[in-house]
């Protein structure tokens, strides 16, 4: 069974045992976090869609780390006039581990 799920702003495709890196959930490492915001469920050949979420369906996630991602550096530039500005970003994420899929 899989699942496509909405946190964080995005879409992910999901299946029990699955690992998957997301933005920055207000959980602990160890806790499990609830998603109710399903937008389909199903098998390959028979889908269950939302609408927009499909109800009373939930998908656990237990957090397993939380981290930060590898620095992307931005750069500003303009020629002529003497104008450089370099700044770094790490983008935090949780790592997550997809548990069990309710539907």
């Amino acid at each position: 069974m899989y699942a496509i799920i909405e946190t964080g702003g995005k879409q992910y495709k999901v299946q029990e045992g699955d690992y998957l890196n997301v933005e920055k959930l207000n959980a602990a490492e160890g806790e499990t976090v609830e998603i109710d915001k399903v937008l389909a469920v199903g098998e390959p050949g028979q889908v269950e869609f939302g609408r927009p979420y499909v109800e009373g369906a939930k998908v656990m996630l237990r957090v397993e780390k939380q981290g930060k991602g590898d620095k992307l550096l931005v750069f500003k530039y303009k020629p002529k006039k003497r104008y450089r500005r370099r700044m770094g970003h790490r983008q935090p994420f949780s790592r997550v581990l997809v548990e069990k899929i309710e539907a």
